[in-house]
C-alpha cells in the first residue's frame, strides 16, 4: 500500500472495533456539520454536492484529477488525494463519513477501508460486486456501529411508500408475478456502454492524470483502454454489471420491498444472446422463481433489457408498454411503475383510478424529507431515524441481483443456497460467488474468522 504499511492501518480498524461497542456513536454527539470524504469525485458523486453543502467536505479522493475538478472548484478547501488508503493515513481522525461513488468492483474496499476506521458510509448502488462483498459489508456495518445506506433514490420516495402500503391494504390482493424491463444497454460513446473493435480491447497509453493502477484497485491487472472509462467500464463483468447490475436495485425495490422477496431459488435464462467473453449480451431476460414467505404466495419475476417487454395483457389496459418499467400483477388489481418506483399507478380504469387517488389507503410508512443523502446525514446527527436503504435492506436487494447476472454471465441456470452462499447445481460457479482480489487489496476476511 502507498504511504500505508498493512499493519498500521488494520492497527487502526483493530482499535476501532474494539471500542465499537463501548464509544458512543457520531449520532450521539449530534455535530453542527458532519465531515464527509468522497471516494469518487466525478459522474454520480457531483449529484450529490449540492446534498452535502451544509456539511464539510474534507477530503476528495479520485484516481483522475479531471474526473475530479468540478468538485475541487465546489469544495477548495478539501484536502486531495488519489489514494482513498493514503487519505485515511493521513486525515482518519479528521472524517467522520464517507461517500463511495466508484466503479462497482472499488465499492467494497472503499466502504470496508471506511467502516474498520468506524466511519459512516453511503455507497452507489450496486452495493458491492459480488455475492461474498455484499454479505461482508453488511457484516460489517453490524461490526463497527456505523450509519450506513446504499444510493437507491427511490428508497426515499413517496411513491415506493405507496407501492407497499397499497399492497398491505390488500389493494393489489395476492401477487404472484411481477415484470421489470429497460430499454437498456444502449452502446453509444456518450452514454453508459461502448463495445470496442477487440476483446480485450486494444492497450493505450494512459493518461497524464489518470493512476490506472489505482483505478484498477482489487481488479486484475491489464492496459489502459478508453473503452473502460469513464462510464464504459459496466459493460465488462469483472468491473461493472451491466444493466441489471445498473438498474436492477432502481427497478426491483418496489417489488422487492413490498413482497418481501427473500431470495431467489432459482434464476434461469430465458433469452441471452452471444456476447464475447467478460462483456455484456445486447439484451437479456430472466426468470427469478421466489417461495412462499409466510403467507405470501410464491413469485415469478421476470427480468427484460435491451429492449424486450413483457406482453401487454389487455386487463392492464395500457396502450403500448413504456420504455422501462416494473408490474406486479395482482388477483385484485396490477401495479405499474417506471425504472424508479417514484410513480405508482394502479392499472384500473381512469375514473376507478381518479377516485382512489381522492381517497388512498392510509399511511403507515414514515416519509423522507430531503433525498438519500439528507437522510442518512440526519441519522448521522442523531436527529432522524437509520436510513431505509441500510445494508441490513440494502444488502439482500443487491445480492438477489447478483445471483440474476450470474445466470446472464454464466447463461445458464442459478440454483441458489442462500443460507451457505452455494450455487447448488454448479458447484464449479462458486468461484464467482467470491472472486479474487490483487494483492492488496484484500478487506473483510476477518470478520468471517470470528
Amino acid at each position: 500500500m502507498t504511504n500505508l504499511t498493512r499493519r498500521s492501518f488494520l492497527a487502526k480498524s483493530t482499535a476501532v472495533a474494539a471500542g465499537a461497542a463501548l464509544l458512543p456513536g457520531l449520532s450521539a454527539c449530534k455535530p453542527a456539520k458532519v465531515r464527509i470524504a468522497f471516494i469518487g469525485v466525478g459522474g454520480r458523486a457531483q449529484d450529490h454536492f449540492s446534498d452535502c453543502a451544509t456539511e464539510n467536505v474534507v477530503a476528495l479522493c479520485d484516481v483522475s484529477d479531471s474526473a475530479a475538478t468540478e468538485g475541487f472548484k465546489t469544495f477548495p478547501k478539501a484536502k486531495r488525494f488519489k489514494d482513498f488508503r493514503v487519505m485515511f493515513d493521513k486525515m482518519a481522525g479528521d472524517i467522520d463519513a464517507v461517500i463511495v461513488a466508484t466503479p462497482d468492483h472499488v465499492h467494497f474496499a472503499a466502504a470496508m477501508a471506511a467502516m474498520q476506521l468506524g466511519k459512516h458510509v453511503y455507497v452507489e448502488k450496486p452495493l458491492a460486486h459480488n455475492i461474498w462483498q455484499i454479505r461482508t459489508l453488511r457484516k460489517a456495518a453490524k461490526r463497527y456501529n456505523v450509519i450506513n445506506a446504499m444510493g437507491i433514490q427511490g428508497h426515499a420516495t413517496m411513491g415506493i411508500r405507496y407501492v407497499k402500503e397499497w399492497y398491505e391494504a390488500g389493494i393489489l390482493g395476492e401477487v404472484k408475478e411481477v415484470f421489470a424491463w429497460l430499454e437498456g444497454p444502449q452502446f453509444d460513446p456518450k452514454g453508459y456502454f461502448i463495445k470496442p473493435d477487440s476483446y480485450p480491447p486494444k492497450g493505450e497509453p494512459v493518461p497524464v492524470d489518470l493512476d490506472w493502477d489505482l483505478w484498477l484497485g482489487p481488479a486484475r491487472e491489464r492496459p489502459y483502454s478508453p473503452k473502460y472509462l469513464p462510464r464504459f467500464w459496466r459493460g465488462w463483468y469483472e468491473l461493472g454489471n451491466g444493466v441489471l447490475g445498473d438498474w436492477g436495485c432502481h427497478t426491483l425495490d418496489a417489488p422487492n420491498w413490498a413482497l418481501d422477496l427473500g431470495m431467489p431459488l432459482s434464476v434461469s435464462p430465458i433469452l441471452r444472446p452471444s456476447s464475447p467473453d467478460g462483456f455484456i449480451p445486447d439484451k437479456s431476460s430472466l426468470k427469478f422463481e421466489f417461495a412462499a414467505r409466510g403467507n405470501k404466495p410464491p413469485v415469478t419475476l421476470t427480468w427484460l433489457d435491451g429492449g424486450e417487454k413483457p406482453e401487454n395483457r389487455p386487463e392492464w389496459g395500457l396502450k403500448e408498454m413504456p420504455g422501462r418499467g416494473m408490474i406486479m400483477v395482482g388477483s385484485k388489481a396490477s401495479l405499474l411503475t417506471g425504472g424508479r418506483p417514484a410513480n405508482p399507478k394502479l392499472l384500473i380504469p381512469d375514473a376507478d383510478w381518479i377516485r382512489f387517488t381522492k381517497n388512498l389507503p392510509k399511511e403507515t410508512i414514515p416519509r423522507v424529507e430531503g433525498g438519500p443523502i439528507a437522510e442518512w446525514i440526519r441519522a448521522i446527527k442523531g436527529t432522524g431515524p437509520i436510513p431505509g436503504a441500510n445494508f441490513e435492506y440494502s444488502a439482500p436487494l443487491s445480492e438477489l441481483n447478483a445471483v440474476g447476472i450470474l445466470a446472464q454471465r454464466l447463461n445458464t441456470r442459478i440454483e441458489y443456497d442462500a443460507a451457505n452462499m452455494k450455487i447448488t447445481n454448479h458447484p464449479e460457479f462458486d468461484v464467482y460467488i467470491k472472486e479474487p482480489v490483487r494483492k492488496g487489496w484484500e478487506y473483510g476476511e476477518d470478520l468471517w474468522r470470528s
